[in-house]
This record gives C-alpha cells, sequence and structure tokens, in this order.
C-alpha cells in the first residue's frame, strides 16, 4: 500500500462510516484504525458494519471471497476493501471532473 493517502479519503471516510480518524496521517494509520474499529462492530454491533458496508458500496460478492479465502482477519480485510474501493471512487471522480472537453450543448 502507499504511505500517503488523500485527506477527502479520510474525511469522507470518517463522515460516511461515523468514526474518528483525526489522528490518521498514513494509509497504515487508516488501515490499522478501520481495522479495529469493524472488529469492534463486527463483535458489538454486526448490523450497523452491513450498514456502513452498503453506505461506502463495497462488493459483497468480493467480501464474501476475500473472507473465505484470507487467513488475516475480518477487521483488516473489510479495511482494505473500504479504502481500495474509496480510492476507485476518488480516481473515477477525478476523472469526470478534469473531462472538460464536453461541448456545452451536451452538458447536462
Amino acid at each position: 500500500m502507499m504511505a500517503d493517502i488523500d485527506r477527502n479519503i479520510i474525511s469522507d471516510l470518517a463522515q460516511k462510516m461515523e468514526v474518528n480518524l483525526h489522528g490518521v496521517r498514513s494509509m497504515e494509520d487508516l488501515q490499522k484504525s478501520l481495522s479495529q474499529y469493524i472488529n469492534d462492530l463486527v463483535n458489538h454491533d454486526f448490523g450497523k458494519l452491513v450498514a456502513l458496508l452498503y453506505r461506502v458500496d463495497v462488493s459483497e460478492k468480493n467480501l464474501k471471497e476475500n473472507l473465505l479465502t484470507s487467513t488475516e482477519d475480518a477487521g483488516s480485510i473489510i479495511a482494505h476493501m473500504i479504502i481500495e474501493r474509496q480510492i476507485q471512487k476518488k480516481k473515477t471522480r477525478d476523472q469526470y471532473k478534469s473531462n472538460t472537453d464536453i461541448p456545452d450543448d451536451e452538458k447536462w
């Protein structure tokens, strides 16, 4: 994983997941913080975890596959998938935001 992370990804995740990520400075910090938070949800509020995964838009199929095939704990797997999904969404937003060569009559 990369050591640096976009601050917007951290603030998006903090808001969507309702978790304090103010001390997060790197991808490793984010992975660790989310893993701990997710493991707590697995043990104490599984319904909230499911709702958060839906809100963050993590693929249920990929999640099941990763949980069945990995030796990592569930919190680490889920945290990694959430981070990767946020990075993917940011790249897509940036790609379409920078596409300024659309004629005015074709813009919505």
